[in-house]
């Protein structure tokens, strides 16, 4: 993987994650109590043997540049050339952000060409998955490829979530369509599922560039790999694809896309059940993040309707479960749950306080956020939505203009940015 150049792409504004990305980048979301979005994607490139990454970012990355250059910096060598390094826009060869996935690479096509990678692999900084990129590498090397997309198989009526690509029976792509409102095509290996993209491409730097430039001198232009830059390769070059070998090691491929706030919330259900389906837990494949310096989990008080109790839930470093129970739900670093309280499929984010007497369910609390004594969120939505964000699925999110701390901002505001 020496010759291989990671390029991952954490620059969207992540509109449909509002509120959560109102303050802060997508990719660095919290998930899973004690990681950040981006953190599954950079354990991947570390358990690959990659090592060589950059890191574009766009959007209120303050909090993500801090993490990574905190959290990442540290677990390669720089003595021995590796690098994990942020990229902000500069503006080097265009005076606008970034319009688009190819257009992000484009303007940092100097700081790409000057580490001279033999490969550049585009990765995407927002999904839930486990891969080894070593064996996509080798299966392009071995095939010749000049490209080769990342694959995995949905049911058609999901097409227009994804790039649907179109292969032949030997691996070859002979079509791409970019988020169709449905097709006819059908994968060469399962009649009944379409083969769509990942948004994980790897390219000989040569064919690369050269299309990038080509992309950006054309005015009607999308300047995006699935819209224009894929396309326009087949039939040029050689393209192949490469089926998702999942490194889960569960019975069903595991990839989420967790850019709504409902699949936000499912993904961490999901690491929060009795058996997990996205395994944290795996010791050949281990979850690296950022360490913060915090004490154990406590849980304490024993009395008859006032234990301290976590059920089937990831409760983080520094967080105190006092005389309440919390169930089904996800606690970041440093979360208080006060005495008689009752937290049932929620994610809480860190620093958070809940008072005594709460009720919560099927809610995710922001970070710095304070609840107040007898506060009941989650069961009536109508009456939530006159004081939080409710999204179209039911989830109650509580943002720190909430907090006794915060100015407050009208909940109607909220509502009216989705």
């Amino acid at each position: 993987m020496r010759d291989v150049l990671g390029v991952l792409l954490a620059g969207g504004a992540g509109e449909r994650l509002f509120p959560l990305t109102r303050d802060r980048a997508k990719p660095a979301v919290p998930f899973a109590g004690q990681y950040r979005i981006i953190d599954i994607t950079l354990s991947n490139c570390i358990n690959s043997d990659l090592r060589h990454v950059y890191i574009l970012t766009q959007y209120k990355a303050l909090s993500l540049n801090r993490h990574i250059r905190e959290g990442w910096g540290p677990v390669v060598a720089s003595e021995l050339g590796e690098f994990i390094e942020i990229l902000p826009p500069m503006q080097r060869v265009s005076k606008s952000w970034y319009q688009g996935t190819a257009d992000a690479v484009y303007q940092n096509i100097y700081s790409i060409g000057s580490e001279e990678p033999k490969y550049v692999l585009i990765l995407s900084g927002d999904h839930i998955y486990k891969m080894n990129y070593a064996l996509m590498v080798q299966q392009h090397k071995d095939s010749g490829a000049d490209v080769t997309i990342a694959t995995l198989p949905i049911d058609p009526d999901k097409v227009a979530e994804f790039g649907v690509v179109e292969v032949s029976r030997q691996g070859e792509v002979v079509g791409f369509v970019e988020k169709p409102k449905s097709t006819d095509i059908r994968s060469p290996f399962n009649p009944e599922m379409v083969d769509a993209s990942m948004g994980i491409y790897l390219f000989n730097t040569d064919v690369l560039l050269p299309e990038l430039v080509k992309d950006a001198e054309d005015p009607d232009s999308k300047h995006d790999f699935g819209h224009n830059i894929l396309p326009k390769l087949l039939g040029r070059y050689k393209v192949n694809a490469y089926n998702f070998v999942d490194e889960n090691k569960q019975r069903a491929l595991y990839w989420r896309d967790v850019g709504t706030l409902d699949a936000y919330f499912n993904a961490n259900m999901d690491i929060a059940s009795v058996s997990p389906v996205f395994n944290l837990y795996d010791k050949a494949w281990p979850m690296r993040t950022r360490a913060y310096q915090y004490p154990p989990a406590k849980f304490v008080f024993g009395e008859p309707g006032r234990t301290g109790m976590g059920i089937n839930s990831i409760v983080s470093s520094g967080s105190i479960i006092s005389g309440s129970v919390v169930r089904n739900s996800v606690l970041s670093h440093d979360v208080r749950v006060n005495s008689y309280s009752d937290v049932d499929s929620s994610v809480i984010f860190s620093h958070v306080n809940i008072g005594r007497h709460c009720h919560i369910r099927n809610a995710i609390i922001d970070r710095d956020v304070h609840i107040p004594d007898g506060t009941v969120i989650g069961y009536d939505p109508e009456q939530d939505k006159k004081n939080y964000f409710v999204s179209s699925g039911g989830l109650t999110v509580v943002t720190r203009d909430y907090s006794i701390y915060e100015n407050p901002v009208s909940p109607a505001f909220l509502q009216d940015q989705k």
